[in-house]
């Protein structure tokens, strides 16, 4: 147990009581359940009924796993690492964050000692009120940073908290497809029924490169997916895998059928700083009637190109927020101090830089929307036909070439084609993608499996060493 009148990192150092009442600084209790003397658990076996070799007459996996337990994520990086093939599946940078974020971090590690202890549960005082004030701008709202901000570990925490804040047995949740594939086991998880609505492609004008901005919504067919039972939409802008950024009237589309059916919206925004040509991030808890009904969920992995720090953040109104809170401070009650310390200080200096040239949320979508085009060229050479995103990380391509000419690739019978063209490619040409049948809903999964997707948040020498790979396999294509 901590010693009464010790503050918490961030925290005046001021006498307070053991463990207060307030949520803010509850402390956590389980210093009083470690060393305790407790007895090595056996191990369990995935089937649930086997343990340590003696046979259990109870189920051992809790039924909310059922059906959830399978990740693609893990075949395919096994195949990477087999193939010593060149990695463009994974979503991470592998290139350094920027100079001033590494000193951040420098500094929560080197210099306050108390930054090794737990902060508020919530979130470290200082990132808190700088996300609130940072955020509450671009949104067009005073955010409080008691009530409207919770630090989360990653997005992925914070998504994984909303769900199981909100969503329960029997309630429906619209995902619009493509997804990021959590949104559907975390759905099922908190005992929600996913409802997909897709994104359908609609033709481009010859000659020109397909955008992910031709894939849109059918307007009545997003109203027909909202019923009594709809507790919450999932909307992912700029989207994963697609990189689509909603336009201003698509998102007023949805926030329309939020209002008049009274539905949340749980909305991923991780990659708002990272788009191109012009485009512009809007948020739909900016539009009227929308910031009572929604979460804005944002990454400091994705903001500043660390995406091993694992900070992520909700935000939205205390009416929401508070749920979200009584979840986290019965799971992981606290994120790393230090991470948190780190974030804050490069939010402070992208404030003071907003805007102006050497702002690095100027920058660094400015550079990887060369990365991006170099990938787009490359890709044509060997006949990918690349969908040019408009943010994100990634782009996908067309296979369908592919899909004609050589069909019976090797695999099950019903795995769909992008899967095994996927596996084809990383064992005999050296580059490793993600098949986009699985950001769709197992009935979807057939009609869209003849796109893969790349990413191109790349040091510049992973690029160069795709390009060899595909020079060699165009040279490979020549009679």
């Amino acid at each position: 147990m901590r010693s009464a009148g010790v503050a918490l990192a961030g925290l005046p150092r001021t006498p307070s009581p053991e463990r207060p009442q307030n949520h803010v600084g509850a402390l956590s209790t389980r210093g009083q359940q470690e060393g305790g003397g407790r007895k090595p658990r056996r191990n369990l076996s995935a089937g649930g009924r086997v343990c340590g070799g003696l046979a259990m007459a109870k189920r051992v996996q809790a039924r909310r796993l059922t059906g959830i337990d399978h990740n693609p994520w893990v075949e395919y990086v096994r195949l990477a690492s087999e193939c010593d093939a060149v990695n463009l599946g994974q979503g991470f940078p592998d290139f350094p964050p920027p100079d001033f974020a590494l000193e951040a971090f420098r500094q929560a590690v080197t210099g306050d000692f108390m930054l090794n202890q737990y902060t508020r549960a919530f979130g470290y005082p200082p990132l808190t009120e700088i996300l609130a004030s940072f955020f509450g701008k671009l949104l067009g709202q005073e955010l409080d940073p008691l009530k409207n901000v919770l630090v989360t570990v990653g997005a992925y925490g914070a998504l994984f908290t909303a769900f199981q804040a909100l969503v329960e047995e029997g309630d429906e949740v619209i995902i619009v497809e493509p997804f990021f594939d959590c949104y559907e086991p975390m759905t099922l998880m908190a005992g929600g029924r996913p409802v997909f609505v897709s994104l359908r492609p609609s033709p481009s004008q010859d000659k020109e490169p397909d955008s992910s901005s031709n894939w849109c919504l059918d307007p009545a067919e997003l109203a027909s997916k909202f019923t009594a039972r709809t507790k919450a939409l999932v909307l992912n802008t700029p989207n994963n895998p697609l990189g689509k950024v909603f336009s201003k009237a698509e998102l007023e589309l949805v926030a329309h059928l939020c209002r008049q059916h009274d539905v949340l919206c749980i909305s991923d925004e991780v990659y708002q700083w990272l788009v191109y040509d012009g485009h512009q991030h809007t948020s739909i808890a900016s539009l009227p009637g929308m910031w009572e009904r929604t979460l804005t969920i944002g990454s400091a992995g994705k903001t500043f190109s660390a995406t091993g720090w694992k900070v992520g953040w909700a935000l939205g109104p205390d009416a929401l927020m508070r749920h979200l809170r009584t979840v986290h401070q019965n799971s992981i009650f606290h994120c790393p101090t230090q991470g948190q310390a780190a974030v804050a200080l490069s939010f402070e200096r992208e404030l003071q830089h907003l805007g102006q040239p050497c702002s690095y949320f100027v920058q660094f979508p400015q550079a990887m929307q060369r990365r991006r085009d170099h990938m787009a060229r490359s890709l044509q050479a060997v006949g990918l036909r690349p969908v040019i995103p408009q943010g994100s990380y990634f782009l996908i391509t067309d296979i369908s070439d592919f899909k004609s000419k050589m069909p019976d690739l090797p695999g099950a019978a019903d795995e769909p084609y992008d899967r095994r063209f996927v596996k084809w490619m990383i064992k005999n040409k050296g580059l490793v993608a993600i098949p986009v049948s699985i950001f769709f809903s197992q009935p979807q999964q057939q009609h869209f499996d003849h796109y893969i997707r790349f990413c191109f948040v790349k040091d510049e020498s992973t690029l160069r060493a795709m390009d060899e790979k595909l020079q060699k396999w165009k040279a490979e294509l020549r009679p």
